[in-house]
Order: structure tokens, then C-alpha cells, then sequence
């Protein structure tokens, strides 16, 4: 009787100390990984680090890492993992530790392969939606004015930039203004000083051929004239002032974040009063302006936490989810944070990347972890680096670094300038990122055609050699990959015109005709205006 009671009380003691100071918390699983199996999965933006390898660690409960994220894993051996809320992931001494789940974690074997385990999961928690943003994204290069203009954009350089793209033999596409349009953040309006004729611009640009989107934000600033108004309706999260007892209801002053661009309040989206605001003011935008689409930036989970309180209670990746939906009413729309929205006709890019060959080698594996994760329809960042501090006091543009990756995002489903070539190219450069477009524009038949698939099938437009390949020992190539299932890409991503390419067991046709069989390793020169593209011959 005394052992009984004996166990009992270490029981209890066990369940409270493990469970009563994480009450929200599912038991922590321990799943054996099997021999040969590797995993992908999570976060988008640590895609280059997979496989993933014994050490590796990410919770994602309010953590998107700066870009796309989902409650995802999935193996080569046809298992996949998922929640329908964030948890944390480990990999330890041949184990996958799942823990700090807040919902059910289910465990699902849907095959033999990483395709197998995709198609499952996708068809069970995000089913594509049989719907694409707007062709011109895929069919076009984009232009964004970032890099050129930064905080200083302004009407007179916007049509002179776009003008120079006609006038440099590059062909009309989405056009983005980015941030610094308005006078403060929450007044949807172009600031007089900068834009004398906002409609006169856009009007102008559309006689150029372009479409025209612009940079919006869920940031308020706090010392603005309609800061005081949405306060009031309470349309912003509140400050609970570091009681979490504190209920919305009570709460009577709006949270001050901070975020890149110094300190700002944040619309509520949970609240649906607040979701009708910003919908008419988007609306508002379009028809002032004729705008067609916008870039929602901002959306991160890490401005979602703190001493906030919500007109419902969500988790910070709920409330980036929520971001999201405004882009489903535009088909020209664009998005780097997300959360759980695959399947959905949304424009996701990946996060900014600097100009160095480290973070060009990083746009492969990225992009094909984001297809895995249910995000088909993705850009790779702009052309020779997004990141603007990267730039600022850059004493020379490495130009072959520019062609490299204009050739890298050229037979992706997406390609996006921001530094404009034309101004820090010479002309032998500049031929050779010419060339790029135009190779992508001989194939953009072949890319609309497998992005129209994809958005009823689910599968990635842009997949990694083992997604295709499984069994055939590809699970490490991040230097190559599949546009669709005919095309393999093999563009130069380190500095020199030589690389290795490695060839699926197959045959396939370069685009001079040569012909190679796999399973094979070769070594190829690559000339600086050359794509290495190879065709899967039946």
C-alpha cells in the first residue's frame, strides 16, 4: 500500500512540474529518425542549412525569420509532420524532437519519397486553391524602386526609373513603389511634397506598360492625426501595460512597437471594424489612383508580441496569417512574412538578401524549401541583392555577382530588379543580364504553363533534385534545381565561369542539343551570359 501511494505521489509531482508551468503545452515526442532519411521543413529563410543535421533548433511559435514560415516537416522518406499551431523542433543523436506544442502534433506516413509526403499534405491541410496572383508577375520582370530611391521616393524619379527601363531594352512589368509614399504611416494618401500628380504618374506608367503596386504596412504612427482616431475605436492592439490579466475590454491605450522604422502602433486584426478600415483604404487607393495591386510588408510575427492585448486572443503567427488575407483580394499582390497560407494565390518573396555571393548561393535551397511549405508562387528576392545596407558605402558592385544572379532568378517563377543594371553595369554586364531576360522570356511559356498547373495541383513550381529524384542520393544538391518536371537549372552561384553539375539518372539535352546520361558528374565551363539548362528527355 506504501509503494502504491509512493508512486502516485511521484506521478503527481512528475505531471505537475512537467506540465502545470507550460499548461498550454502537448507532451514533447521523441521520433526516431530511419536510416538515410532526411528532413525539411519550417521556416523558409534556414532552407539553406537543409537536410537538417544533428544541432539544429527552431521554435516556431512567434518567430517567422524574417520571411515564410509553416507548422511543416517533411521527410525523404515519405513521412510528414503537422500541427495546426507552431511548436519546436530539434534534431539530436539521430532523433526529431517535437516539443512546446500548443495543438495536436500528428506524425503521417504518406509514401516513400518527399513528394509523397508533400502531396499528402498538401491535399489534407493546405489544398491548393485553383487560383494565381496576377500573370504579369510570372510573365514580366519586376522592378522595384527600393535600392535606387530608398526613403526618397518621389514622382520625378519613379517615372525617370521606369522610363530607363524602356529606354535599356527591358520590357514593361510590375512596377513597385516602395515605402516612404505618404507623410506618416496610416495616412493613405501620396505626400504632396513628392508626388504633385500621384494619378498623372500612375496613369503615365500605365501608358509605359507597366501595372503599378504599392509598399502598405499594418504600422500606424504614433504621432499622427489618425493615431488618435483608431485609438479611440480601439482598432489598434492595446497596451496591457505588462498585466496579462488585463482584458481588452479595460484596456484603453494602444501598444507602442518597435519595428525597422522606429516606433509605431499596430492595427488589430482580429478586429473585424479593423480589418473594414484597412479594406477601405486599400479600396480608397485603387480608386483614387488607379493603383492595381500592393506589396504588404511588415507582417512579422516578432511585432505581434510583447505587452499587447487583442480584440480576440491570437498568437502572433494567427495574427501574420490574418496579414495575409487582405493580399487575397488582390491578385497583384506580394508578401514576405507568412504564416500557414499555402496553397493560397498569394506572391511570396524571400527575404532580403546582401549582395555577396554567400547569400546568392542561399536563393536555391530557400526557394525550393518554400515550394515544399505550400508557397509555389515565390520571387527570389531582387537581382544582385535586396538588402539596402548592404549597399550604403559599398566602394564597387561586383558586376559577374549582378549577371549571376539575374541568370539565378531567371528560370525561377519570378524575377525582380531593384538596382537598376543599366547604372552600375558596363556594357558587357549589361548585355549579359539582357540576355538573361531574354533567355527567361524564350521559356516563360513553359513557366506560365507549370505555374497554372501548380495552382490546382499543389506542387512546387520550383523543386529540389530530390523532390524529382527521390533514392538517387540528391538530398545535399542546393546548387541546382527543377522548374517543374522537364527543366533542370544549373546557374553559377560562386565566383568563376566553372562548375559542377550533377545529372539525375536520365538523359537530358542542353539547349545546343548535347545530349548527357545519368546518373553523371560533369564539369562545365559557363561563359558570364550563359544559363546551363537541361531538358528531361523521355
Amino acid at each position: 500500500m506504501e509503494r502504491k501511494l509512493l508512486i502516485i505521489v511521484i506521478f503527481l509531482f512528475v505531471y505537475h512540474t512537467t506540465f502545470s508551468q507550460n499548461p498550454n503545452y502537448k507532451a514533447k515526442r521523441v521520433i526516431k529518425i530511419n536510416k538515410g532519411e532526411k528532413w525539411f521543413g519550417g521556416t523558409v529563410d534556414d532552407g539553406f542549412v537543409m537536410p537538417f543535421a544533428d544541432g539544429y533548433k527552431f521554435n516556431l511559435y512567434g518567430d517567422n525569420n524574417d520571411n515564410q514560415a509553416a507548422p511543416l516537416l517533411l521527410s525523404t522518406n515519405g513521412r510528414f509532420i503537422w500541427s495546426d499551431q507552431p511548436f519546436e523542433f530539434s534534431f539530436s543523436n539521430g532523433q526529431l524532437i517535437i516539443d512546446k506544442a500548443i495543438d495536436r502534433v500528428v506524425v503521417v506516413n504518406a509514401g516513400t519519397s518527399l513528394s509523397d509526403a508533400f502531396k499528402l499534405a498538401s491535399k489534407k491541410k493546405f489544398a491548393p486553391s485553383g487560383k494565381m496572383p496576377d500573370s504579369l508577375l510570372f510573365s514580366r520582370p519586376q522592378y522595384n524602386t527600393w535600392i535606387e530611391l530608398a526613403y526618397n521616393q518621389n514622382q520625378t524619379d519613379i517615372l525617370k526609373y521606369a522610363h530607363q527601363v524602356i529606354d535599356n531594352g527591358f520590357p514593361a512589368g510590375v512596377l513597385m513603389i516602395d515605402d516612404h509614399w505618404a507623410d506618416y504611416y496610416g495616412k493613405f494618401s501620396f505626400r504632396k511634397d513628392r508626388f504633385p500628380d500621384p494619378a498623372s504618374m500612375i496613369d503615365q506608367l500605365h501608358l509605359l506598360g507597366f501595372k503599378v503596386m504599392l509598399w502598405v504596412s499594418p504600422f500606424i504612427s504614433s504621432d499622427s492625426e489618425i493615431f488618435q482616431t483608431l485609438n479611440d475605436k480601439k482598432l489598434l492592439l492595446m497596451d496591457n501595460k505588462g498585466d496579462k490579466s488585463l482584458t481588452w475590454n479595460k484596456a484603453d491605450q494602444a501598444a507602442i512597437i518597435h519595428w525597422w522604422n522606429g516606433y509605431s502602433a499596430l492595427l488589430d486584426f482580429t478586429n473585424p471594424k479593423a480589418v473594414e478600415w484597412y479594406n477601405d483604404q486599400l479600396h480608397n487607393m485603387v480608386t483614387n489612383y488607379k493603383l492595381d495591386g500592393f506589396k504588404f510588408d511588415a507582417g512579422d510575427m516578432e511585432f505581434y508580441s510583447g505587452n499587447i492585448v487583442s480584440y480576440k486572443d491570437a498568437s502572433p503567427n494567427e495574427q501574420t496569417s490574418l496579414w495575409g488575407d487582405f493580399g487575397l483580394s488582390y491578385p497583384l499582390n506580394e508578401y514576405r512574412a507568412m504564416w500557414k497560407k499555402g496553397g493560397q494565390p498569394l506572391a511570396e518573396r524571400l527575404r532580403d538578401k546582401k549582395h555577396s555571393w554567400e547569400d546568392l548561393q542561399k536563393l536555391i535551397p530557400d526557394i525550393t524549401v518554400a515550394g515544399l511549405l505550400g508557397y509555389q508562387f515565390t520571387c527570389p528576392d531582387m537581382i544582385g541583392g535586396g538588402e539596402y545596407g548592404s549597399f550604403i558605402g559599398l566602394a564597387k558592385i561586383d558586376q559577374d555577382l549582378v549577371v549571376r544572379s539575374a541568370q539565378c532568378s531567371a528560370l525561377m517563377p519570378m524575377m525582380q530588379f531593384s538596382v537598376a543594371p543599366w547604372r552600375i553595369l558596363d556594357s558587357v554586364h549589361l548585355k549579359a543580364v539582357k540576355k538573361a531576360v531574354d533567355i527567361r522570356m524564350t521559356y516563360t511559356p513553359y513557366i506560365m504553363k507549370t505555374v497554372r498547373q501548380s495552382a490546382f495541383s499543389g506542387e512546387p513550381v520550383i523543386r529540389n533534385l530530390a523532390y524529382q529524384f527521390p533514392g538517387q542520393g540528391l538530398d545535399t544538391v542546393r546548387d541546382q534545381f527543377m522548374l517543374g518536371d522537364a527543366l533542370m537549372i544549373a546557374p553559377v552561384v560562386n565566383k568563376g565561369n566553372s562548375r559542377k553539375i550533377i545529372f539525375p539518372a536520365g538523359k537530358w539535352k542542353d539547349s545546343n542539343g548535347k545530349v548527357f546520361e545519368g546518373p553523371a558528374t560533369k564539369n562545365i565551363e559557363v561563359a558570364l551570359d550563359q544559363i546551363p539548362v537541361f531538358e528531361k528527355l523521355p
